[in-house]
């Protein structure tokens, strides 16, 4: 039972929202409202649609419980995900407020998680945002939003990219609702990881979302946003497995875990179409923001240097070690053949003499360190990094970190993985997956790093300014966090240059 189950109604905090009155709960000190519907469940006549607004309800709405979350399949590990089959809620927000006043004008912090853009929801204990909301005086608000082939797949008769316009609709509730919990609607930091700082980017470029928020921070945004033509295949391939075609007639009446089930099997044998499907299929990526020219115009790299983003103040960065967990999580660290290692700089490093600059550039790495740089590179750490590249160099402005601590968990083979980053942002060190980086106990050291990374993003959010230098294409400044932590030159100097021209197109269908 939590904190806010246990307090009589009369004492719990209650808000009025534009669909009706809501009442909370009170932990730690912080009014928590949770399942918030944003938008009508995307079920029956409404599945693969557009979101459509929320319809009013009668009476009080108890909002305790995070909602459902929308289905998904079990990638990476990750079947002990808790899916709570109860009602089609699945599109619901969470608020954390210290003041839920509507004169408090409280700074806003907007999560979108991450999990690959097939995984997810905004219920998992990591993503509690009460320590965030009590210790920076922020309201934050979490949600969630459709996810693998509901949200992403590029299916014959509906809107491309659901997910995002989930993200466009969750936002706008919060423009229209904030003030009511204390948050100033016109002060909305976005902030996401993995997938959800690719969403964030992907926000950054499309024009529906423009006037939503302020601030952004994009914490290891993947490189990979799809061509209209190699999602559209993906999407049949899926489709086939059911014996169906990739239309909404058809796959509207498949149960959407056996859609989710279909949607794995092709994931998990992505590697047999490496030649149609090219670099997603050999880092097993079935689904990915779309470029269709509609939702999603351009990418972010090419929205940002088209200027999409110069009024919007940008913090964004990586891990060191982002590629470690994911090659743990396939039962390869410390196990990369030469083989294996010179494929993956075959596939994924940029240009035709991609290979020789890997090579050059880190001539003492061996399978293992080459396999982990071409991946993290090519993924997460170049493509965030040319997002503050193409910020700047339009006149925007742009923050850039790098988290080098290395996770105590898994005795200390992990390094600074992928994924790190969120639990030290949240300060939930010792809950949800991240005990299995942190440790069952976290350390005074992890603490002290946590209280760090809050308070810079807590400033970020509030005033604009992380607490260290503007990135700039002169000196490259940006902050290192780590035991002791320090402002210093980008460290992934030879990656950076080896990746200076790429542009990180929407990936192509390699051959219709």
């Amino acid at each position: 039972m939590t904190v806010a189950e246990s307090e009589p109604s009369g004492s719990r905090p209650e808000v009025r929202v534009s669909a009706g009155p809501l009442r909370g709960g009170r932990e730690a000190g912080v009014a928590v409202f949770r399942g918030i519907p944003f938008a009508e469940p995307p079920v029956g006549a409404l599945r693969f649609a557009a979101p459509r607004p929320v319809r009013d309800w009668n009476g009080v709405r108890e909002a305790l419980s995070y909602g459902p979350p929308p289905p998904q399949g079990g990638h990476f590990g990750m079947d002990s995900l808790e899916q709570d089959s109860a009602g089609d809620d699945w599109l619901t927000v969470n608020v954390w407020s210290p003041e839920p006043d509507p004169g408090a004008a409280l700074p806003v912090m907007v999560w979108i998680h991450g999990g690959a853009y097939v995984i997810g929801m905004s219920g998992l204990p990591e993503y509690d945002g009460g320590r965030l909301a009590r210790d920076g005086g922020v309201v934050v608000v979490t949600f969630n939003y459709r996810v693998g082939m509901e949200g992403f797949a590029q299916i014959d008769g509906a809107p491309a990219n659901r997910g995002l316009l989930d993200q466009v609709a969750a936002l706008e509730w919060v423009r229209d609702n904030i003030r009511a919990f204390g948050g100033d609607p016109d002060r909305v930091t976005l902030f996401g990881q993995s997938a959800g700082g690719g969403s964030v980017a992907a926000l950054l470029a499309m024009g529906r979302a423009a006037g939503l928020f302020r601030r952004a921070v994009v914490q290891s945004a993947p490189g990979t946003f799809f061509s209209p033509e190699l999602a559209a295949d993906i999407t049949a391939a899926c489709a086939a497995e059911l014996g169906l075609r990739p239309t909404v007639t058809d796959l509207s009446g498949v149960a959407p875990r056996r859609l989710s089930a279909a949607a794995d099997t092709i994931g998990a044998t992505m590697d047999r179409r490496a030649q149609r499907w090219g670099r997603p299929a050999h880092t097993m990526i079935p689904f990915s923001p779309v470029v269709d020219g509609e939702v999603l115009a351009v990418t972010p790299w090419q929205a940002l240097t088209d200027g999409a983003g110069r009024d919007i103040e940008l913090l964004v960065g990586h891990t060191r070690d982002e590629q470690r967990l994911l090659t743990a999580l396939n039962g390869l660290l410390g196990e990369v053949s030469e083989e294996q290692a010179a494929d993956a700089l075959d596939v994924l490093a940029p240009g035709s003499d991609g290979t020789r600059r890997y090579r050059e550039a880190f001539p003492e790495a061996g399978p293992d360190e080459l396999y982990e740089l071409v991946h993290s590179d090519w993924l997460f750490r170049m493509p965030s990094l040319h997002l503050a590249e193409a910020q700047t160099a339009v006149g925007g402005r742009a923050h850039v970190y790098e988290l080098t601590w290395p996770a105590p968990g898994m005795g200390g083979v992990l390094g600074a993985c992928h994924g790190l980053d969120v639990p030290l942002v949240f300060g939930n060190l010792d809950r949800g997956q991240p005990a299995m980086l942190i440790g069952e106990t976290p350390s005074p050291e992890a603490e002290a790093l946590s209280a760090r990374m809050r308070a810079a993003w807590i400033s970020f959010a509030t005033h604009g300014d992380p607490g260290w230098p503007m990135y700039d294409t002169d000196d490259r400044l940006v902050q290192r966090f780590d035991t002791r932590s320090a402002v210093t030159a980008y460290p992934e100097e030879p990656s950076r240059l080896i990746w200076q021209s790429h542009t990180f197109p929407a990936l192509p269908l390699i051959s219709p």
